[in-house]
């Protein structure tokens, strides 16, 4: 009889343990795809950004400088080696030369009025909207997965499987100032 007793308290902290693990791998999933959803969307903006360049290109031809820094961040925010913090960096300075970007339609009414420019802007527009979405999601899935992996007795579980805590996307210091147009 004790042995039916020990027996169903191992089977039932069995249960326990593989639900606990089953429910932690999910959760920590759910953050890597979060982290691919911003993926898309950069590489969204990564292959809309050359248009947006040589369209600008023709109209402020003196504006070399931005359309450089605009593609040498494009680039960089492509490097595969560079670590999730360093790749949302880098998107926050692309936001604020994008921003600039934009701002010279203000100074050349031809681009402003040119179909193409506004269509690009109206879909880099959209992505940002998108990006700025995506982040929202995985920061809310990493709050969810660290609650999780702290969280007594799924903290047991999370040592023993080497769950460790994801870092949050945080808004750069660049993003919190407000932009400034020179010309």
């Amino acid at each position: 009889m004790i042995l039916i007793i020990l027996i169903g308290i191992v089977v039932i902290i069995g249960l326990l343990w593989a639900g606990s693990y089953n429910s932690l791998v999910k959760h920590r999933n759910w953050v890597e795809e979060s982290w691919a959803q911003i993926d898309v969307q950069l590489k969204r903006r990564y292959d809309l950004i050359p248009n947006l360049v040589e369209t600008v290109k023709g109209y402020a031809k003196h504006e070399k400088e931005t359309l450089a820094l605009v593609i040498e961040k494009r680039n960089t925010i492509a490097e595969p080696n560079a670590s999730r913090n360093e790749r949302v960096q880098e998107d926050a300075q692309l936001n604020g030369l994008l921003r600039q970007l934009f701002a010279l339609s203000e100074s050349y009414p031809d681009l402003k009025a040119n179909q193409q420019f506004l269509h690009l802007q109206e879909e880099l527009s959209g992505t940002e909207n998108k990006i700025a979405y995506a982040r929202q999601a995985y920061n809310s899935m990493v709050m969810h997965y660290n609650t999780k992996i702290e969280s007594f007795p799924q903290n047991i579980i999370a040592s023993a499987h080497s769950f460790t805590r994801n870092d949050m996307l945080d808004i750069p210091d660049e993003e919190k100032e407000p932009v400034r147009i020179t010309f």
